[in-house]
């Protein structure tokens, strides 16, 4: 598999703190990975150096088949790029509707002249159904968004990520605060989408990571301590003393 990102080296310091510490991660081009890791281990910081919003202070960061350089690039040319990051806290527009929502998120000339002129052709209106079938509101489209409960919000912002078409997924804690039924269909809607991106999930929840049934990387002090299927990182000696004895 080829590799879409490249992280080799990358170190930061907060006030003297060092968040990330030498830290080297690689993920192919359609690939789901699970982070997971004690408090403060680097996670959120990670997906920070990845997006543009922190700028390490050694390493490289490498991207796409022309190995572009994204310490480079703000965060608007990042995620121009092909990077997308859903936070933890859904912001999806609450009064528009599900179909509104997925329509002003699809990947379009942004500056405001074209905004302000955009009508959604007929192409546009079929992937927009499309991507309400893969996130599972094909139902709810004409709803207004602030009727969905907090996983279908989730689900739509996932959805709007989606009509951005990243060839990267950065998923900060999906499951946190859904039912059963819904960390389910989370679950199907990530595998599906790393069928054709790489998708990269942060998550406390290990009943979570086991359903997605991917490589797992495990993060300690900004650093990997351990990297491989879940039962394997979990029977790891070090990984049970700094996360799981915990």
């Amino acid at each position: 598999m080829k590799t879409l990102l490249e992280v080799s080296g990358v170190s930061v310091s907060f006030d003297g703190f060092r968040a990330i510490n030498n830290l080297s991660f690689q993920i192919g081009s359609a690939e789901l990975r699970a982070i997971i890791g004690p408090n403060g281990a680097g996670k959120t910081t990670f997906m920070d150096i990845v997006t543009g919003k922190t700028r390490p202070d050694a390493g490289r960061v490498i991207w796409g088949d022309k190995s572009v350089s994204l310490l480079g690039l703000s965060e608007a040319q990042i995620a121009r790029a092909g990077v997308g990051r859903k936070f933890q806290r859904p912001t999806v527009f609450e009064d528009q509707t599900v179909r509104d929502n997925l329509i002003l998120a699809l990947k379009k000339p942004r500056d405001a002249w074209s905004a302000i002129l955009f009508r959604a052709s007929k192409a546009d209106l079929g992937r927009v159904e499309e991507l309400a079938s893969e996130i599972g509101l094909w139902e709810r489209l004409d709803d207004p968004s602030g009727a969905l409960s907090h996983g279908q919000k989730q689900w739509l912002e996932i959805g709007m990520l989606l009509a951005q078409d990243p060839q990267l997924l950065l998923v900060d804690e999906p499951a946190a605060g859904m039912t059963p039924a819904e960390r389910e269909q989370t679950t199907k809607i990530l595998v599906e989408a790393a069928k054709t991106r790489a998708v990269v999930v942060v998550e406390h929840d290990m009943e979570f990571v086991r359903r997605l049934n991917c490589k797992v990387t495990v993060l300690h002090e900004g650093a990997v301590l351990a990297e491989g299927s879940l039962d394997h990182v979990t029977s790891n000696q070090e990984v049970i003393d700094v996360y799981l004895g915990r």
